[in-house]
């Protein structure tokens, strides 16, 4: 994997600052390194099914963009990201108070990045964590292409 400099971390961080979504969520961008980004969020009860979990839909979401900016972030300087399918495990009910979110690429390509997602739940950050979930996100690499920013 090619290192990431602080102007490939700029654009990765100015890139999630863009996603409504994050925000809704009340998730940050916690860790950008080449090909590895960390998401961090904490349990809010808006975001939970009927047993006051996680919903699995949320932490869906939050593993997809954790796994796109991974693969994002060892992309050319003019690249847009897609993700193009992913498949996720819920392993164990996604309680928190606090949850991370983590995206590795295990295979970069020109076009297509193989990217690993785990999230954890947690008492509260630094604390002893329970992998809840995993996914695995197929990303695209999108150049040229109108209307989609980089």
């Amino acid at each position: 994997m090619q290192p990431t400099d602080d102007s490939d971390a700029q654009r990765v961080r100015a890139s999630f600052e863009r996603q409504a979504v994050m925000a809704t969520l009340g998730a940050s961008l916690a860790e950008v390194a080449p090909g590895r980004v960390v998401i961090t969020m904490a349990h809010r009860p808006e975001l939970t099914q009927q047993h006051g979990f996680l919903h699995a839909g949320i932490v869906a979401t939050a593993l997809d963009s954790a796994c796109g900016y991974a693969a994002f972030s060892l992309m050319p300087p003019d690249a847009a990201v897609l993700t193009i399918e992913f498949k996720i495990n819920l392993l164990s009910p996604a309680r928190g108070p606090w949850f991370r979110f983590e995206g590795q690429v295990g295979k970069a390509g020109r076009t297509i990045s193989v990217v690993d997602g785990r999230a954890w739940g947690a008492a509260e950050p630094g604390a002893e964590e329970k992998l809840v979930a995993t996914m695995s996100a197929t990303v695209m690499t999108v150049l040229g292409r109108d209307g989609l920013m980089h």
